[in-house]
């Protein structure tokens, strides 16, 4: 028995440490993208505005990520058993599709003003300052909030990140700009512009691609699926894992798969391996929301599903065709117990007596029983026993 216990993990003070980071975030975004946007109407810098209008949409996002992390770190309820994850995973959807849009927009108007070759005045010192002043600030709120998506495990909040970090990566492409024009180079202000859509699409684009592979229940990657194989054999007990299978949903992953144990245990004997087992990874797999198992009694990895083949008949139709076959043996007649166990296709049988005429053994009954049912081709193997059963 695992002395481990598992504690899950408080959803309500994940959710309210992700809404701190992302409202702090949020008073960033507002404070960065005005000033960008007031200073490059100013200064005629396409770049800064354009800019200022990456934060801005930074912004809008942080009010996804508000709503997504509210609702999507929701318990599971009757109509959503496996809880609401997936709700994160379309408000990145939307967040990289926001930030396709945008990225478009930027590079478009930024491509247009270079084409035509309009103009760029020297933007001033301070113009500089405030690219400089933003890409501090951007930096500093994307390792804030990097530190606390790793703590609280959200996907959701770790993309918001490096969102503003694709801000700050642009701020420095606009910062280059900004100098370039004060010497007088000022196409290179447009010319970093489109560079910031370009990269902003970057960011989006890989946004999509990650989200996308969740909603089509993408297994985790190989080396977390090995060892979680690793850690469930190596639970007493446990004589193999097969079909182990992983998908994320939101920050959380699911995971199914076989656990092969000793092919006559007790079915709760079996469970609480089961149990066991599950135990042992939600330990070591914080993120693991849900597990199941199902016990195989034996071996049988790329098999056809059972499912699939032809069925063997259960206890009830077991017991009426041998009280055909073995009407007139007497172990049958004075038993006390069956045990059926469903092992290579076949049924094997246990049957338990007090007693037995007295000059016949329990050698000779399994013998009488194994003649009488020799045209049943999946019965197994045979066994009388002697003692009080388990009835």
């Amino acid at each position: 028995m695992s002395g481990h216990s598992h504690q899950p993990p408080d959803r309500g003070a994940q959710t309210r440490e992700a809404h701190r980071v992302t409202l702090i975030g949020a008073v960033v975004d507002l404070t960065v993208g005005l000033l960008k946007l007031i200073t490059g109407v100013l200064v005629g810098s396409a770049a800064l505005i354009a800019d200022g209008i990456h934060s801005f949409s930074d912004l809008v996002t942080d009010g996804f990520v508000m709503a997504a992390t509210h609702y999507g770190r929701q318990e599971p309820d009757s109509n959503h058993p496996y809880g609401h994850g997936r709700i994160e995973t379309l408000a990145t959807l939307v967040l990289g599709s926001v930030l396709i849009f945008v990225a478009g927009g930027i590079a478009w108007a930024s491509l247009s003003r270079l084409l035509v070759g309009e103009p760029i005045s020297a933007p001033g010192l301070w113009a500089i300052g405030v690219a400089l002043f933003a890409l501090l600030a951007k930096e500093w709120i994307f390792r804030y909030t990097m530190r606390v998506a790793k703590r609280v495990n959200s996907r959701l909040l770790e993309a918001n990140a490096w969102h503003s970090r694709s801000d700050a990566l642009s701020t420095i492409v606009v910062l280059i700009g900004l100098i370039a024009a004060q010497f007088g180079a000022g196409w290179v202000d447009a010319a970093a512009a489109i560079v910031v859509g370009v990269m902003v699409g970057q960011v989006g684009g890989r946004l999509l691609w990650d989200s996308s592979q969740e909603l089509i229940d993408t297994a985790l990657p190989v080396e977390e699926r090995d060892a979680m194989q690793s850690v469930a054999e190596a639970v007493p007990g446990v004589h193999g894992v097969h079909d182990l299978r992983t998908r994320s949903q939101g920050s959380q992953a699911i995971l199914d798969l076989h656990i092969v144990v000793a092919p006559r245990l007790t079915v709760s004997e079996a469970h609480e391996i089961g149990n066991a087992v599950s135990r042992r990874l939600r330990d070591d797999f914080s993120n693991l929301a849900d597990v199941t198992f199902h016990i195989d009694p034996e071996d049988d990895a790329g098999e056809t599903e059972h499912s699939l083949r032809p069925g063997l008949p259960l206890r009830r139709d077991v017991e009426g065709v041998l009280d055909e076959v073995w009407s007139c043996c007497p172990a049958w007649q004075t038993r006390v117990a069956l045990d059926l166990h469903y092992l290579d296709n076949q049924v094997d049988v246990s049957i338990y007596v007090r007693h037995l005429p007295p000059d016949q053994s329990l050698d000779d009954a399994a013998n009488e029983l194994r003649d009488a049912s020799r045209k049943l081709a999946w019965i197994g193997r045979l066994r009388v026993w002697q003692g009080p059963g388990k009835g």
